[in-house]
């Protein structure tokens, strides 16, 4: 049996402010940092062969800091953009809770969590499920079917979109499903 390891990187300096950082590239907080170590010393009892991020250094923050938490410096690591973040065009930097009061709460949260909305300049969580899942099925799930334990660190919209597909969670109930920053989903395969 093998498990496959979902870390949602620890809370970014945007996060924090309520900010769509979407593909901007930005640090992680210092809750950001507590929560990465958080999330490593909940991994302690898992032996973990590979590890997958994306090219984002908020991922790339949190792997590093699970790696030295573990002592596991020499853990084979792949970037790949195919795990960033959902790109959120126009709403790229803006903070969150002005646009809900802009929009609606039914609007804004067909925004943030819809499966198919479009957002000008930017991507659905279809358009990530389409690259993140290929994805997966290619370079992720041989490493599974070999007994090897994977972890990947990424983020919110991209482990959703992951989530969908492992679970078999409909386009309709998709809506429903986070991980904070920082939070664990685990898989056994």
């Amino acid at each position: 049996m093998a498990y496959l390891i979902l870390v949602r990187h620890g809370e970014s300096v945007w996060n924090k402010k309520g900010i769509w950082t979407g593909l901007t590239d930005i640090s992680l907080s210092k809750e950001g940092l507590e929560e990465s170590r958080q999330a490593a010393s909940q991994l302690r009892s898992k032996k973990i062969d590979i590890a997958y991020t994306s090219v984002l250094k908020r991922a790339k923050e949190t792997l590093d800091i699970i790696k030295k938490t573990l002592n596991i410096p020499n853990l084979p690591v792949v970037e790949d953009k195919a795990l960033n973040e959902r790109d959120y065009g126009i709403y790229t930097g803006k903070n969150k809770w002005e646009i809900e009061k802009e929009y609606g709460e039914k609007k804004f949260f067909q925004i943030r969590r819809g499966w198919d909305m479009p957002i000008p300049k930017g991507e659905t969580l279809k358009d990530v499920y389409n690259r993140v899942v290929p994805y997966y099925q290619k370079e992720i799930l041989p490493k599974l079917k070999e007994g090897k334990n994977v972890l990947i660190v990424a983020h919110g919209n991209s482990m959703r979109a992951l989530i969908k597909y492992l679970k078999n969670i409909s386009d309709e109930d998709i809506g429903n499903v986070e991980l904070k920053t920082g939070e664990i989903a685990r898989f056994n395969l």
